[in-house]
C-alpha cells in the first residue's frame, strides 16, 4: 500500500508538496493516520482557531516501549522523553477549552496515573534530575563541581608558570578522552612532570601534569560512583514505568494522533491551505478554485465533473493531463486530510478506495515490455478493482488509434459495470466518437486561442477538442509550406469536421455565458421578491401585535371605568378616570416598520455616512468600500446603506496611491510606552488603508508593560475585530496576530 501510494504520488507530481509538509511532524511518520477520518476532521474544525504550543520534538519510542516490556532498564534520557510525552498532554487538558468539546472528550479519557506524574517532579525542564530529590546525587555532583575547580586552578597555575612558558606551543588547554592536557615542545621534561598522553602531528606532546592525575583520579571515580547512582535510579524508574507500560504505548500513539493535526494545521496556516473535512459518498468531482501545489503562479481550476468517464480531449500544451492530475490529486489528498489549494465552501470531492494513476510510459527495454504491453498488464490489475478512481492518459499510446478505440471502448464499459469512475486524456476522436452516446460519458475539450496561436488553460465541458496540431506546428517554427502540404494529405473532409467542432464549441461557449447571466438576473430578482416578501410578512405581525396591544390596553380601562361606575362614589369615579387615562397614555404607540436587511453585493452603490461609493470587496460582515474621493476604507456591512440613485461625479478627485511600503509586520521593541503607541497607532491606520486583513505586531515580553499597553490599546481601538498571541516560530507571547 505504501509502495503505490509513493508511486501515485510521484505520478501526480505531489513529492515536494508532501515532503514539504512531512518537515511539520514532531517526529517522523508517514502521512497516512491509522483511525476514523471523521475523528481528526472533528479535531482540525475544532482546534482551526485554537492556539497552542506545538508537540515537543520527540524520537520514536518503539525500542524503549519493547525494552519495558521485556523488564529492561532504560537510560536517563528515555524515561525523560515518556516524561516529555505526559507533560505535553497534561498541557493540553488545562488548554483545551469547552469550544472544542470533541477534542475535550478525547483528552478526558486519558487519564495519567499518579505514580507517573511523581515521576515528573524528579526532572527538571532540560532533563536534569532536580537538585534536592536525590541526597546522594547533589553530594556526587557538588564533589564533582568541586574537584572539576582544583583541576582548572592547577593547570591556571601551570599556563602561567614563567619557566614553562618557552615549552608551550599554546595557552589552550587540550582534552584527549576527556583529560586535562597542555601542549608542550621537546625538552619540556627538566620543568614539568606529567603522563604524555600523545603526539600531534607536528610532533608535540599531550601532556597530563603530574600535579593534576591525582585530582584526575579522584574526579573519575566520583563519576562512577555518579552513574552507579544514577543506573539505580534509572532501574527504579523503569521498573514503576513497566508497571504502566501498556498506558505508556497507549500515550505514544495519542502523541502521533496529535502530532498528525498539529501538523496539518500549521502546514496549512503556513501555506494558505484549505481542508476538505467532508468527502461524499455520491461519485461527482466538483472543484472551485483549485491549484496544483506542483505549479508555479498557476490559473485555478474550476471545473465539475459529474459522469462515470471524463473524455478530455484538445490542444497539445492545453493542460488535459495538468486537469486529470488535478483532479485525482484533489481527492489523494482529501482523502488524507491534507490541506489544498482551494475553495473548500463550493468545492465537493468524493471518497474513493482506490486512486490509479496511468499516466507513464511503461516501455522497459530491460524486461522487453513495449508501451501497449505496459498498458495492458496495468489495466489487467485493475480490472476487477471495486471503489475505483483512475486516470489515463493519453489512451491510445502505443497502438494503432483505431484499434486502440474499439479495445479501450470495450474494457472502458466493463469498468464502468463495476462502478469505476474514469478520466482519461486523448487526441484522438475515435474512441471519443465511439462513446460520447453514452450517458455515463461527459466530453470536455481543453480550447485554444486561434487568433494568439496558445493555449487558453480554460476546458469547455460538453465538447470534443479540435487537436490544432498544425497551428501548434506553425507556432514553432515549422515552415507554412510544409503545413500546407500536410493539411493537404490530411483531407478536406476532416478539416472541415474540425471546423465544424470548432464552430460548435464557440456556440456552446456564447450560449453557456449568456445562460449564466440569464442566470444571475433570475436569481438577483428572486432575491428581491424574497426580500418584499419577508417585509411585507414581518410589517402583517408586527401590525397585529399591536392592534392585539391596543385592544387589551382599551379594555382594560373601560373595566377600570365600570368598576367606578358600580361604585356610585365621587371621589372613586374621579380616581378610576385617572386611571383609566393613565392606562391609555402608556399604550404602545406605532412603531415604525423595521426594514428587512439589504443584501449588499459587490458593485452595489452605497450611502457611506455623508457621502456615496461603491462596494469592491465583501468578506463575512465586512467589505472594502471605494468612496468617491478615490478612498478606500473597510467597515461593517451593517454601517451602509444601500443607494438607488446614480453617484454624483465628485467636484473634486483625489487619486490616492496605497502606500506600497506598508509591511505587514511592525516591531516595537526598545520603544517608551507613549512611543510604541504612536508607531502602533500610525501602522493600524495604514494597514486599513492598504486594505490588510491581518498583521503582526512584535512587542517582546520583558517586563510585560509594553505587552500590556499593547493589549490596552487593541482592546479599545473601534477597527480591531480581533487579537491573538502568534504561534511560537512567530514570536509566540512575545507577538501579536492582529485581524483587522
Amino acid at each position: 500500500m505504501q509502495n503505490h501510494n509513493e508511486k501515485l504520488i510521484t505520478k501526480l507530481d505531489l513529492s515536494d508538496f508532501l515532503a514539504d509538509f512531512l518537515t511539520y511532524f514532531a517526529r517522523e511518520k508517514s502521512f497516512i493516520f491509522e483511525g476514523d477520518r471523521h475523528f481528526y476532521a472533528a479535531l482540525l474544525q475544532e482546534l482551526d482557531t485554537h492556539p497552542l504550543t506545538p508537540p515537543p520534538p520527540l524520537e520514536n519510542l518503539n525500542e524503549p516501549l519493547r525494552l519495558l516490556q521485556k523488564y529492561g532498564t532504560l537510560r536517563l534520557s528515555e524515561i525523560f522523553a515518556f516524561i516529555k510525552l505526559m507533560r505535553y498532554f497534561i498541557y493540553l487538558k488545562k488548554h483545551i477549552s469547552e469550544s472544542a468539546p470533541r477534542t475535550k472528550e478525547w483528552l478526558d479519557k486519558i487519564l495519567i496515573p499518579d505514580v507517573l506524574v511523581e515521576i515528573d517532579n524528579v526532572f527538571d525542564e532540560k532533563g536534569e534530575i532536580k537538585e534536592g530529590v536525590y541526597s546522594e546525587i547533589d553530594t556526587l555532583k557538588s564533589h564533582i563541581s568541586r574537584t572539576k575547580m582544583r583541576i582548572d586552578e592547577h593547570i591556571s597555575r601551570i599556563l602561567h608558570s614563567s619557566s614553562l612558558a618557552p615549552y608551550l606551543v599554546d595557552s589552550s588547554v587540550h582534552y584527549i578522552n576527556q583529560n586535562e592536557c597542555l601542549l608542550l615542545k621537546a625538552g619540556y621534561n627538566h620543568i614539568i612532570k606529567g603522563i604524555v598522553l600523545e603526539r600531534s602531528h607536528s610532533g608535540f606532546f599531550y601532556l597530563v601534569p603530574e600535579s593534576i592525575i591525582a585530582l584526575k583520579e579522584k574526579q573519575n571515580e566520583l563519576k562512577d560512583d555518579l552513574a552507579q547512582h544514577l543506573y539505580a535510579i534509572c532501574k527504579s524508574l523503569s521498573s514503576i514505568l513497566h508497571k504502566h507500560e501498556r498506558f505508556l504505548r497507549f500515550l505514544n500513539s495519542a502523541f502521533d494522533t496529535f502530532d498528525h493535526i498539529y501538523a496539518r494545521l500549521s502546514f496549512a496556516k503556513a501555506h494558505n491551505l484549505s481542508f476538505i473535512y467532508q468527502m461524499t459518498r455520491e461519485k461527482n468531482i466538483i472543484l472551485s478554485e483549485f491549484s496544483h501545489p506542483a505549479l508555479q503562479s498557476p490559473k485555478p481550476i474550476n471545473f465539475a465533473y459529474k459522469g462515470d468517464v471524463l473524455m478530455i480531449t484538445g490542444v497539445n500544451a492545453g493542460g488535459k493531463t495538468m486537469l486529470l492530475k488535478s483532479l485525482l490529486s484533489a481527492c489523494f489528498l482529501s482523502k488524507f486530510l491534507i490541506p489544498l489549494k482551494i475553495n473548500a465552501h463550493h468545492s465537493q470531492i468524493p471518497y474513493f478506495k482506490h486512486i490509479i494513476a496511468i499516466i507513464s510510459d511503461p516501455q522497459n527495454s530491460k524486461n522487453d515490455i513495449s508501451t501497449f504491453a505496459g498498458r495492458m498488464l496495468e489495466f489487467k490489475e485493475i480490472l476487477n478493482t471495486s471503489d475505483l478512481l483512475l486516470g489515463i492518459d493519453e489512451i491510445e499510446l502505443g497502438t494503432d488509434a483505431d484499434e486502440a478505440a474499439s479495445l479501450y471502448k470495450v474494457l472502458l464499459e466493463y469498468l464502468l459495470e463495476h462502478n469505476a469512475k474514469i478520466l482519461l486524456t486523448t487526441h484522438h476522436k475515435h474512441l471519443a466518437a465511439l462513446m460520447a452516446h453514452n450517458p455515463k460519458v461527459q466530453l470536455c475539450a481543453a480550447m485554444y486561442d486561434i487568433q494568439a496561436q496558445v493555449p487558453l488553460f480554460e476546458f469547455l465541458d460538453g465538447s470534443i477538442g479540435k487537436s490544432y496540431a498544425f497551428e501548434s506546428a506553425q507556432r514553432y517554427g515549422i515552415p507554412a509550406s510544409l503545413i500546407a502540404q500536410a493539411k493537404a494529405v490530411y483531407g478536406k473532409d476532416k478539416e472541415r469536421l474540425n471546423e465544424l467542432i470548432e464552430r460548435s464549441s464557440e456556440l456552446e461557449i456564447t450560449l453557456a455565458q449568456k445562460r449564466l447571466e440569464l442566470e444571475s438576473l433570475i436569481a438577483e430578482y428572486e432575491r428581491k421578491i424574497l426580500n418584499l416578501n419577508e417585509s411585507a410578512q414581518a410589517q402583517k405581525e408586527e401590525f397585529e401585535q399591536l392592534k392585539h396591544n391596543l385592544a387589551s390596553t382599551y379594555h382594560q380601562a373601560t373595566q377600570t371605568l365600570k368598576s367606578a361606575l358600580k361604585a356610585q362614589e365621587s371621589k372613586e369615579m374621579h380616581k378610576a378616570f385617572n386611571q383609566s387615562h393613565k392606562i391609555l397614555h402608556t399604550a404602545p404607540s406605532p412603531q415604525k416598520t423595521a426594514q428587512n436587511p439589504h443584501i449588499f453585493q459587490v458593485g452595489d452603490t452605497i450611502k457611506y455616512k455623508n457621502t456615496k461609493g461603491h462596494i469592491v470587496n465583501i468578506k463575512g460582515k465586512m467589505c472594502v468600500i471605494e468612496l468617491e474621493s478615490g478612498f478606500k476604507v473597510k467597515e461593517k456591512l451593517e454601517n451602509l446603506k444601500p443607494s438607488f440613485a446614480p453617484s454624483l461625479t465628485p467636484k473634486s478627485h483625489f487619486n490616492f496611491k496605497q502606500n506600497k511600503s506598508v509591511g505587514v509586520s511592525l516591531d516595537l521593541h526598545g520603544m517608551r510606552g507613549e512611543e510604541a503607541l504612536e508607531k502602533l497607532d500610525e501602522f493600524l491606520s495604514n494597514a486599513l488603508i492598504a486594505g490588510y486583513d491581518e498583521v503582526l505586531v512584535y512587542h517582546g515580553i520583558g517586563t510585560g508593560i509594553l505587552s500590556k499597553l499593547v493589549r490596552d490599546y487593541l482592546l479599545a481601538h473601534p477597527k480591531i475585530l480581533s487579537f491573538s498571541d502568534a504561534p511560537a516560530n512567530m514570536g509566540g507571547f512575545g507577538a501579536k496576530i492582529i485581524k483587522l
